[in-house]
């Protein structure tokens, strides 16, 4: 069979599992098609994060994505690839009522999407739902640190762990997430030495934002690495530059269009 009949399988949540301790695992957000398959090429998973509130539709925090947003656009990233896991963000309201809530509404995310598994944010508090997912057939992949759907409580975007009492918190709360089953956790925000200790403390794989780059793998949102964000966050290296890049090549079109040397039919239609 040659090489361009093979059939690209997706990875799996086993295998992202097993990557514990292993080669890092590269992720990155998408929340539409044609981002995903660039993306695809180079990510073990995407993920399709509720970042996408404030990153698509202007929103001030994460907090009013509501859950067909999530499904409309979970949907695009899947058609959009191939080969990396699909992971989609249970949005502020759609897990935290009770296990039951959760799995309803993580069963019709998966449906609805074909996405590979759930992302909910929360430590110990959401042991019991991630443990109940899981048993149900839901993979789940854990967030602890800086949760950004709790902002109101925390009183903004602050990073966790300055204070040394508090570090314990954070590790059970990694460890809860684990031995409830998560087969991953993102540990968003945290000082570099907690992350390491978190790092060292469970059997799971640790994927770190802005947290260390000891994690057994990393996730930046797209935007902020493409320079597509007027504000990104300091620990966020850009990649690329595209938003001065956009507006250049809009000003351009739009001085064309006002001096009428838009190309017409007969220079863009009919070269040969």
């Amino acid at each position: 069979m040659s090489a361009q009949n093979e059939t690209i399988r997706r990875i799996t949540v086993p295998q992202i599992r097993d990557r514990k301790g292993g080669e890092p695992i590269i992720s990155l957000t998408s929340y539409h098609a044609h981002t995903a398959a660039i993306v695809d090429k180079h990510a073990d998973f995407i993920l399709v994060g509720d970042s996408l509130g404030m990153v698509m539709h202007g929103m001030e925090s994460t907090v009013g994505v509501p859950l067909d947003l999530m499904v409309m656009h979970g949907r695009a990233v899947v058609r959009g690839t191939k080969r990396a896991l699909i992971v989609v963000d249970m949005p502020f309201g759609s897990y935290e009522e009770s296990p039951n809530m959760a799995f309803r509404n993580a069963a019709m995310i998966m449906k609805e999407t074909q996405c590979q598994a759930v992302k909910l944010e929360g430590g110990a508090r959401m042991a019991e739902t991630i443990k109940f997912l899981v048993e149900r057939g839901i993979p789940v992949m854990a967030h602890i640190g800086l949760t950004p759907q709790s902002t109101n409580v925390m009183g903004g975007f602050k990073t966790q762990g300055r204070d040394e009492d508090t570090w314990n918190m954070h590790i059970a709360d990694a460890k809860a997430v684990a031995e409830a089953g998560a087969f991953a956790v993102v540990v968003e925000g945290v000082v570099e030495p907690l992350a390491d200790q978190i790092t060292a403390a469970v059997d799971i794989p640790t994927i770190g934002i802005g947290a260390s780059k000891n994690c057994d793998g990393q996730i930046l949102v797209l935007e902020d690495m493409l320079g597509l964000n007027p504000w990104v966050p300091k620990f966020v290296k850009k990649y690329g530059n595209l938003g001065p890049a956009i507006e250049q090549a809009v000003a351009e079109y739009a001085d064309e269009v006002k001096s009428r040397a838009f190309p017409g039919p007969d220079n863009v239609y009919n070269n040969k």
